[in-house]
């Protein structure tokens, strides 16, 4: 038997803490073939669209097994034909797994680099795309490297100018940013259910634009990863996968989807982690820590923060915080030493002071 109990909070970038009514959904089987299933399946399909383009019927989702990144592979290589070139924007771990997984794929990409606590830089993409003969753009909205946000209203007028395809992986804004694909001009979007949807890993999800995903037959490296081949199933079996369905973590999801609903949708979601971050970011500077970014550029969702000088025991304080129930994260930075809390999930202002009050106490000890 393990040792966790659902008497901490996990403070990260994801999975996080979800809610007992989230876990407790998932605590039944059920067919994978039945037409109540099949509905179920319809109905989160259409929810995605609301939240993420109004509901429009020019676009729709595609539910994918497995974390985050096999929702961005099965997009990357679905949408980028032989024939295409892509370009890839990249500020940070997850903009260089994408290109891990083009550079795996065998697509024709290149790489515009900027550094970790900047955002992406439009004209700097604008003067590569413009001489580069790219047909596709794809970005990290919010890259959970450092928490920092991209300016993708900005790539999406960018792309539209240029008849460019614009991608974005949204994993960590999809639920805690308010933004319309529409708006930012994303053909594609790629997010998944652990992250600020609230529900549980197991779920990768892509929404699209339907005249775009139609271009996508054929394009796939891969069988289980096959975006159109999953689209077109999941639309002419109205709701069914090609392969099994973890059907417990859409169970889940399902209900994090209406607890989304019932909180008042993103833009209250939001507003409560701006809120949790904004607390987070003046208690730590209050206790001598330094932030990693800028605040016109730092997300709600997970904040970065440099070591103080001197000696500092990181191993001690997370030994320290896990005690008295607290998970934070260590930092994925490759030049300053820095550790990373998150403010997403089932988790509220009073949590993040409480949790103010621990450092504060461990650092006088």
């Amino acid at each position: 038997m393990h040792g966790f109990d659902n008497n901490y909070l996990l403070l990260t970038p994801g999975p996080l803490t979800t809610t007992q009514s989230v876990r407790a959904a998932m605590m039944f089987d059920v067919p994978t073939r039945d037409k109540e299933y099949f509905a179920m399946i319809q109905d989160i399909r259409k929810e995605l669209v609301q939240l993420a383009a109004g509901g429009d019927d020019n676009y729709t989702s595609v539910l994918v097994q497995g974390s985050g990144t096999y929702a961005v592979e099965s997009m990357l290589c679905s949408a980028v034909s032989v024939n295409d070139r892509l370009l890839i924007a990249v500020n940070g771990a997850y903009g260089q797994r994408m290109a891990e997984i083009a550079k795996k794929a065998g697509l024709t990409f290149e790489t515009v680099t900027f550094e970790e606590d900047e955002p992406v830089d439009v004209k700097a993409v604008s003067d590569m795309l413009w001489k580069g003969d790219f047909t596709h753009l794809a970005v990290i909205h919010l890259e959970t490297t450092t928490g920092i946000l991209n300016p993708v209203k900005e790539l999406g007028r960018l792309c539209a100018e240029s008849g460019t395809v614009f991608m974005a992986d949204c994993m960590s804004s999809f639920g805690s940013v308010e933004f319309d694909m529409r708006d930012c001009g994303m053909s594609f979007m790629a997010a998944s259910s652990n992250k600020c949807l609230q529900g549980v890993p197991g779920i990768g999800l892509v929404v699209c634009r339907r005249d775009a995903i139609e271009k996508c037959r054929g394009n796939s490296r891969s069988v289980s990863l096959d975006l159109y081949d999953q689209y077109a199933f999941m639309e002419s079996s109205k709701g069914g996968f090609r392969f099994t369905s973890p059907t417990h973590v859409i169970l889940g999801l399902q209900q994090a989807l209406a607890e989304l609903s019932e909180e008042g949708g993103i833009a209250a979601r939001s507003a409560r982690y701006r809120e949790n971050q904004r607390i987070l970011s003046e208690g730590v500077k209050a206790l001598g820590f330094k932030l990693f970014l800028a605040e016109d550029v730092q997300s709600p969702v997970i904040t970065t923060i440099e070591y103080p000088p001197g000696d500092f025991d990181f191993d001690g304080m997370y030994g320290f915080l896990k005690d008295n129930g607290f998970y934070i994260y260590p930092g994925k930075l490759t030049k300053k030493d820095t550790f990373r809390i998150g403010t997403i999930g089932n988790v509220f202002p009073d949590d993040i002071r409480r949790l103010l009050e621990l450092i504060e106490h461990w650092l006088e000890a």
